[in-house]
């Protein structure tokens, strides 16, 4: 940006590029220390808590459902080591502790699925049994049933009520996705 900008105040005024030039580098050498410092007007977010400057990092974000609308979702951990390798994640034994109870179910569709299928959370933040916690449940579609596009847990529960789709909890295999952004 600065050549492209030093370059058309070249073109409208030459004596006056020097001047521009200078004072573009300044205010950027002094706008990238105002990101260091935690005092200054521009500076990176502070924690509060003492966790340091606040970061802006690359994550692969993931879509779910919940009561039919899209939620967005991070998948950092799981406790089962072959899923944190195939899925790129990190291996955490230590949630194999966590009661099931405590976490909330993610359903996730294998074999037979709708077009778009995405996995479906049991709740989402807002929500009073929330966790960014959950507990692995793995839906297959029944022989003869037409299968649709599930985008509840509801849906999941009733289907399953009228024998069309089985459910089958993975052993009690937790993954850490917290949900970051609900759109409704």
């Amino acid at each position: 940006m600065k050549r492209i900008l030093a370059g058309r105040i070249t073109a409208l005024v030459p004596g006056v590029a020097l001047i521009c030039a200078v004072s573009l580098a300044l205010f950027s050498a002094s706008w990238a220390q105002a990101a260091h410092s935690s005092s200054a007007p521009g500076a990176a977010a502070q924690n509060t808590m003492g966790m340091g400057p606040v970061h802006v990092g690359p994550h692969k974000t993931f879509w779910g459902y919940y009561d039919s609308h899209l939620d967005t979702y991070y998948s950092t951990d799981v406790s089962d080591k072959t899923q944190a390798k195939m899925m790129g994640i990190n291996f955490a034994p230590g949630l194999k502790h966590v009661p099931e109870g405590a976490a909330p179910p993610i359903y996730l569709v294998e074999g037979n699925a709708a077009a778009h299928q995405l996995a479906v959370f049991g709740s989402q933040p807002g929500e009073t049994d929330y966790s960014p916690l959950w507990h692995e449940v793995i839906v297959k579609w029944k022989s003869g049933s037409k299968v649709v596009l599930l985008t509840s847990d509801n849906q999941i529960n009733a289907l399953k009520a009228k024998g069309k789709l089985t459910e089958t909890d993975m052993a009690h295999t937790i993954l850490d996705c917290p949900i970051i952004h609900v759109a409704k």
